[in-house]
């Protein structure tokens, strides 16, 4: 992935993603804390207060696009990046799709706090080592992901929540400052 980034997104590129994401159905998909919608708005909103980069952010606010290893429903087939990838742009579509292939069976046992991890992809098969970058920026969506779903559904953060906050306090170093104190607060 290249590294020159977007700092922020515009308010009409916001609206067109939030649009694209309502025309996909994600208004309608049932969530923890309302709709898949209000999930993905809440985690861009986390991810912008944690000071992460407009690529980030919009990564963020599609990241359950293609479904994800702990969320079945897809917004868009996988086999239909090019459409994502036309709305938002490589970096955050690239973002978004190494997000939703984590196999996170095989990949977050691997998850050290360094950024030498070994990667499965859910959809291929295929294992490689990320570039530091994109780990990164997988880690803080990741965070922000699952801090939300705790923080809207009780059962969830009981069953998970000790198991997240050893995964996200070992990862710490590849977290931001905000990051890793919002993992605290909530999960600590």
């Amino acid at each position: 992935m290249a590294s020159a980034r977007r700092h922020h997104l515009t308010e009409r590129e916001q609206q067109a993603v939030e649009a694209f994401l309502r025309d996909r159905g994600a208004a309608l998909v049932p969530h923890p804390g309302g709709t898949l919608l209000e999930h993905l708005s809440r985690v861009r909103r986390m991810l912008a207060d944690w000071g992460a980069d407009g690529v980030v952010q919009t990564a963020g606010l599609c990241h359950a696009t293609y479904g994800t290893d702990g969320f079945g429903p897809k917004l868009l087939p996988v086999t239909d990046r090019a459409t994502l990838l036309g709305l938002i742009g490589q970096q955050a579509e690239e973002l978004v799709y190494f997000y939703a292939s984590c196999d996170r069976a095989a990949t977050y046992p691997r998850l050290d706090g360094t950024d030498a991890v070994v990667f499965r992809d859910r959809f291929t098969g295929r294992e490689h080592q990320p570039p530091a970058e994109s780990l990164r920026a997988f880690l803080i969506i990741t965070a922000a992901n699952e801090l939300d779903v705790l923080a809207h559904n009780a059962d969830l953060a009981r069953q998970h929540g000790s198991g997240l906050y050893g995964l996200l306090t070992r990862v710490g170093p590849l977290l931001p400052p905000a990051a890793r104190d919002a993992v605290a607060r909530q999960l600590g």
